[in-house]
């Protein structure tokens, strides 16, 4: 077994075979996943770029199309895909690798899928620490794409640099976007599969909410799977200000606030919960709040 020092000699050098173990170390938690954390180097210059939206707007293809741009001018990507987790077995109910299997043998980009591991937002303590390595491995820019599960979608402001969100023409009624927090956090906003009916009249309907927000939100329309649009996207992007001191106190401090959440709540597994919930629910006069006292008393 590699020491901590030789761990992350070898991530700056870009082994990624070394990066995915230690990726694998923080995620499960794992013995020297404390000590790795606290001696990386991250790069804070590294932008994050998050990607959001709700399921079946083409995040993935969107993300895909991206990385293929990128790839041809020599970037570095990593691309941490944020995977749903059932709620009866706690493991990934999809795999966004998939997706982009055209990538897998591109020495300059690192795919890896992550479990939500029960986080409502879709994002986990082990998700942020996961990206501060990625951080540290050189790589030009990383993407973290979320489930999109609605209004505690918002959790991908505490993490990103700059947040991407993802709709479709059919989207629905627009009042149900800003009811789920997506019309706050987004920095930009991607009207996908434009080559859908009404897909103009509902980017005119983004551009006229978002002239409420205090600074200028751009709507872009793409056709992921077929390029289109993507160019004008990725150009925004890389000229997006990444670096702004207000921004940054916000996501270092949401950053410390999830991470400090985690290790209070370190004792608390869900799956063991389940098992004791399901032991105690067999008894006639079952009371969940009588349950949880006892628990939080013998725990």
């Amino acid at each position: 077994m590699k020491t901590i020092t030789q761990f992350l000699s070898d991530i700056k050098e870009g082994d990624y075979l070394s990066l995915a173990r230690v990726l694998t170390l923080v995620e499960n938690e794992l013995p020297g996943s404390e000590e790795l954390l606290r001696d990386i180097h991250i790069g804070q210059q590294v932008p994050v770029i998050g990607i959001t939206g709700p399921p079946g707007a083409g995040k993935s293809t969107l993300v895909n199309s991206i990385i293929g741009k990128l790839s041809l001018q020599q970037k570095k990507i990593a691309i941490l895909a944020v995977d749903p987790t059932s709620p009866f077995n706690f493991g990934s109910l999809l795999g966004d690798r998939v997706r982009m299997s055209a990538h897998f043998n591109n020495p300059n980009v690192f795919i890896r899928s992550v479990a939500t591991r029960g986080s409502v937002g879709g994002l986990s303590a082990r998700v942020i620490e996961m990206v501060d390595i990625l951080r540290s491995a050189n790589f030009d820019y990383i993407f973290v794409e979320t489930v999109g599960v609605g209004q505690s979608e918002i959790e991908i402001a505490g993490l990103a640099d700059i947040t991407l969100v993802v709709l479709v023409p059919e989207g629905g009624d627009e009042i149900q976007h800003i009811k789920s927090g997506l019309m706050e956090i987004g920095d930009a906003f991607i009207v996908n599969k434009a080559d859908r009916e009404g897909a103009d009249s509902f980017a005119n309907q983004l551009k006229k909410m978002l002239h409420q927000r205090p600074h200028p939100i751009p709507v872009f329309k793409t056709v992921a799977d077929k390029q289109s649009g993507v160019e004008e996207l990725l150009s925004w992007i890389m000229a997006a200000e990444f670096h702004e001191n207000e921004r940054k106190l916000f996501l270092y401090t949401e950053k410390a606030y999830k991470i400090i959440q985690n290790n209070r709540m370190r004792d608390v597994s869900k799956v063991d919960l389940q098992q004791h919930i399901a032991a105690a629910f067999s008894v006639k006069d079952f009371n969940l709040y009588r349950f949880i006292a006892g628990y939080e008393k013998n725990n």
